[in-house]
């Protein structure tokens, strides 16, 4: 217990950077289901077709692959694009590989998860938007936007918490997260169940704080629904 007080600072700060890339990661993810959900619904054929094909080889390729194949191909990728523009070697970190692998998987879950809430919306509320004589935009933002948040809230939340969960996973590639320090103080200390337990408890409070404001954010969302029923 000593040797968890003397690291609390540093564990401390790997809890911050874990939320700091589940954030980011999905706020990336959030800007790929927006515009796969688009391509999906009005895309056409091959707007269809190509972010049908992104969301069907993603979902079947394990994270920690996706993972590996962002980091390594895109440090490939940044030293030749640097070396064609007369720079020297530049180093891809491992937390912006980690958002953008992790950005990149779950953009592909929230695609279906936007589209199947825009699905759910009555086409009969955007028929008589239409027949007011409302643009494609007043639509969007008056009649489509609200009831897409409250119907994707459900999905979302499901995706952020098993999001966060896999950021677990860019400890491998060496980010110094909550799980990578505990990892290495575990070792440092020998007492690898005493730090990993620590690490549990800080998931476990991350999931519980979102599980409270994705309730909120339903309840609100939710709010005159039930009396209208």
């Amino acid at each position: 217990m000593e040797s968890l007080v003397r690291y609390a600072p540093l564990l401390a700060s790997g809890a911050l950077v874990t939320v700091a890339l589940a954030v980011l990661a999905l706020v990336l993810a959030t800007l790929l289901g927006a515009l796969g959900a688009a391509g999906r619904l009005g895309g056409g054929r091959i707007g269809g077709a190509v972010v049908a094909g992104y969301t069907t080889v993603v979902r079947g390729i394990p994270d920690l692959v996706m993972l590996l194949l962002v980091y390594f191909g895109g440090q490939r990728l940044v030293n030749t694009v640097a070396a064609g523009l007369g720079f020297g070697a530049t180093d891809l970190s491992p937390f912006l590989a980690g958002v953008l692998a992790l950005g990149f998987i779950y953009g592909a879950y929230l695609t279906e998860t936007f589209r199947g809430a825009y699905l759910t919306i009555p086409r009969g509320q955007l028929d008589a938007g239409r027949a007011l004589g409302l643009h494609r935009l007043a639509i969007l933002w008056t009649i489509a936007v609200p009831q897409l948040l409250r119907f994707a809230l459900p999905g979302y939340a499901n995706v952020w918490q098993v999001l966060v969960k896999s950021t677990a996973l860019v400890s491998v590639i060496g980010l110094q997260d909550v799980v990578g320090i505990a990892n290495d103080a575990g070792k440092s200390a020998h007492q690898p169940f005493v730090f990993f337990a620590a690490v549990l408890g800080v998931y476990l409070l991350i999931t519980w704080a979102s599980t409270t404001v994705f309730e909120r954010l339903e309840r609100y969302h939710a709010r005159g629904t039930l009396h209208a029923r």
